[in-house]
């Protein structure tokens, strides 16, 4: 039995908006928290945005034109056994 079959539609509605009001409460009388969470946002920012724009360029749009070749590069690499380390290729002495 889940709780839609046992409370109805009204009472998930008024779940929710309890769940909701709680956390904004929360959130609203945090001090130290919400410096935290601030902190938090700027890393990400900086971390997904900013380093994404600097050192990750659009590898697949430079080297394929079309969509297909895109999608037949990375299905290749998703598949492709590893590359064996080639330093331990052909040593019997272990």
């Amino acid at each position: 039995m889940t709780a839609l079959d046992r409370f109805g539609p009204a009472g998930m509605r008024r779940a929710i908006g309890k769940i909701g009001r709680f956390y904004a409460g929360g959130f609203r009388e945090m001090t130290l928290g919400r410096t935290l969470w601030t902190v938090i946002l700027v890393k990400a920012l900086v971390l997904f945005g900013i380093l994404k724009l600097l050192f990750f360029h659009d590898y697949l749009d430079t080297r394929f034109d079309r969509d297909e070749q895109k999608s037949e590069y990375v299905l290749e690499q998703l598949i492709a056994p590893p590359a064996s380390d080639a330093s331990s290729q052909g040593r019997d002495d272990e």
